[in-house]
């Protein structure tokens, strides 16, 4: 059994790691760890894993979790993981981290948007950890930066359109909304149950969201080309879920039916994104607490513009389940290994 420690147990991403590893085939869960909640069993953390997760929370050292543990799921906030990171590399752990300290390739980007970056150097050591465009890297790495939330419904939904040039990619309008799991389990106050409960509103409006230079530096990828998007984020009164409606100008020479064949072929053998049937529109409550992406789209005739929608639950392949998908694919298991759950209905 390979044996896996989470640094950063006692947050909503913590705990999907625990449900999901606990139920995985070759995966020992070993360590958890919480500074607020060291000396407290996780089980009390999170009722939810009652009888399943026995584990204590601590707050170990570096050294003492590359003790216990072969691979190290790094999940804290930015600038704490800068920090960690190297220090589990190089005592040959694999990691696999869920901020955004590894994401971006440009460490000035990173610096305009977030803070000093302490080990500039790591940067290019790091995989992007989408397995439907960086598979065979994600084999052979040992640091793995797990994508964002809104990047992973947003660049699912238009890899096929950019990787054969059909939209213009000069006018790409993202407009998603999130349950609010996606702020994180510390109390905000726009977070809480009588500020979002029968309400919907939009934030960090005018391009000023951090994941908007994640999303641009994978979408430029795929395109070949420098690309801009406008992308505004949504807070939805529910605790899970993300929903991307994506806007953009169909190029000359292609209709719905190539279009059709072209997502056809990105994504059929692809397990966990399902390109749904014609006329089906993705929804957050099909995929809730699932590894799965759902897509589709459609062509608006009078404008010209394709209108793709995206759906995945932000906790799961957003974030700890899309984490287990790198796992498997860093360690030589089968991809879907621990993550064949159906989604949770109603």
């Amino acid at each position: 059994m390979i044996k896996a420690a989470i640094i950063g147990a006692s947050g909503y991403t913590g705990v999907e790691l625990s449900r999901i590893l606990v139920n995985h085939p070759h995966i020992e869960l070993c360590a958890v760890t919480s500074r607020q909640f060291a000396g407290k069993p996780i089980s009390e953390v999170f009722p939810n894993l009652r009888s399943r997760v026995d584990l204590v929370c601590e707050n170990l050292s570096v050294d003492e979790i590359c003790q216990r543990a072969d691979i190290v799921f790094t999940a804290v906030p930015h600038k704490t993981a800068m920090d960690l990171v190297p220090q589990l590399l190089k005592n040959n752990k694999k990691v696999i981290d869920l901020s955004a300290d590894f994401r971006l390739r440009d460490v000035k980007t990173y610096e305009e948007w977030y803070q000093p970056h302490s080990s500039p150097d790591y940067i290019t050591r790091a995989v992007y950890g989408l397995p439907e465009l960086y598979r065979e890297q994600i084999k052979s790495a040992d640091l793995v930066a797990n994508p964002g939330c809104y990047p992973t419904s947003i660049i699912l939904g238009l890899m096929p359109l950019l990787k054969n040039k059909v939209i213009d990619p000069a006018s790409i309008i993202a407009d998603s909304k999130s349950g609010t799991s996606g702020a994180g389990r510390a109390a905000q106050l726009g977070t809480l149950f009588c500020e979002v409960h029968d309400g919907f509103k939009a934030y960090k409006v005018g391009g000023t969201h951090r994941h908007t230079p994640e999303i641009e530096q994978e979408l430029s990828t795929l395109a070949a080309q420098d690309i801009t998007i406008s992308f505004t984020p949504h807070l939805l009164p529910i605790a899970r879920g993300i929903l991307s409606t994506i806007y953009a100008p169909l190029q000359p020479g292609f209709d719905h039916d190539d279009v059709r064949i072209l997502y056809n072929r990105a994504y059929d053998n692809e397990h966990f994104v399902r390109l749904l049937p014609e006329g089906s529109f993705p929804a957050t409550q099909y995929v809730r607490g699932s590894n799965f992406c759902d897509i589709n789209f459609t062509i608006d005739k009078r404008t010209n513009r394709i209108i793709v929608i995206a759906a995945i639950d932000n906790v799961v392949k957003g974030a700890a389940g899309q984490a287990v998908q790198n796992m498997n694919l860093m360690l030589g298991y089968q991809e879907s290994t621990g993550l064949d759950i159906v989604p949770l209905f109603p």
